[in-house]
């Protein structure tokens, strides 16, 4: 009868996780129907200009999608609540899943799903980096494009699963 409850349970609580798992995933079309949630220290808004900025230890927080930064400057389109372009300055951090990216500025196109990142950007993924001139971050199809410069080339340092283990010993 033990078995049976530990049994029970386990199941129980796999498909809590696989649940978890799945709902976590955010499909293109669901993600530009989420809110966005915004935290900042200050808020200036232009009704006329179309135009919202959050500065101060900003955390912008969409589906699996959070940005941090120095500044958010939120463009809206010409629907209301349509929002057109979403520019992060500062300090910029995305992170999604086990990838991140790190730059001084970015540039959120809403309609195109990505992410744009300037000024020193790099993208990591697991313990793999990547860095460049310009990095463009696609959001609902799980890449990166990564280009050089004359002043800067692409970067990366890829690990291959197992990097570190001796494979000429013997157990």
């Amino acid at each position: 009868m033990r078995i049976f409850a530990v049994l029970s349970a386990s199941l129980i609580l796999a498909a809590f996780l696989v649940g978890t798992v799945q709902s976590a995933v955010v499909s293109p079309a669901q993600r530009s129907d989420l809110p966005i949630q915004i935290k900042s220290n200050e808020l200036s808004s232009d009704g006329a200009g179309k135009v919202a900025t959050f500065s101060g230890s900003v955390v912008a927080r969409q589906g699996d999608v959070t940005i941090f930064c120095d500044r958010l400057v939120v463009h809206y389109g010409a629907k209301e609540r349509d929002i057109s372009k979403v520019e992060a300055q500062g300090n910029v951090r995305i992170v999604q899943g086990n990838r991140q990216g790190l730059a001084g500025r970015a540039l959120f196109d809403n309609q195109a799903g990505t992410i744009v990142l300037e000024d020193n950007p790099r993208i990591s993924q697991g313990s793999d980096t990547i860095t460049g001139k310009v990095i463009t971050f696609y959001l609902n199809e799980q890449k990166s494009v990564v280009t050089g410069g004359t002043d800067r080339r692409v970067e990366a340092e890829i690990k291959p699963k197992g990097a570190g283990i001796d494979v000429g010993t013997k157990p």
